[in-house]
């Protein structure tokens, strides 16, 4: 059963950077598409970014141009490179799977941008 754990969360001023990272278990990481979604409160959980088993990317219009994804199939890693942070983007910070979970949800790491 693959388990994700996030990191990398924490309070940023407006304009600061944050990158988190997520470790999963298992061995079929590589074969997955992996995305980031964020949830913040009051909101229901919205994607921000994915990233297929070949590299190729997509994010959410409100992060392009500020948000890089990344993975490291050798290490069964992700991570999401986050730059010019804005209060907007305060939310917690999950992976999964993309389209859609292929494990539990982790806890998540918080984001705060706040000055």
């Amino acid at each position: 059963q693959v388990q994700l754990v996030e990191s990398g969360g924490g309070l940023v001023q407006p304009g600061g950077s944050l990158r988190l990272s997520c470790a999963a278990s298992g061995s079929t990481f590589s074969i997955y598409a992996m995305g980031w979604y964020r949830q913040a409160p009051g909101k229901q959980r919205e994607w921000v970014a994915f990233i297929t088993s070949g590299g190729s990317t997509k994010y959410r219009d409100s992060v392009k141009g500020r948000f890089t994804i990344s993975r490291d199939n050798g290490k069964n890693t992700l991570d999401l490179q986050m730059n010019n942070l804005k209060p907007e983007d305060t939310a917690v910070y999950y992976c999964n799977g993309w389209p859609g979970p292929f494990a539990a949800w982790g806890q998540g790491t918080q984001v705060t941008v706040s000055s």
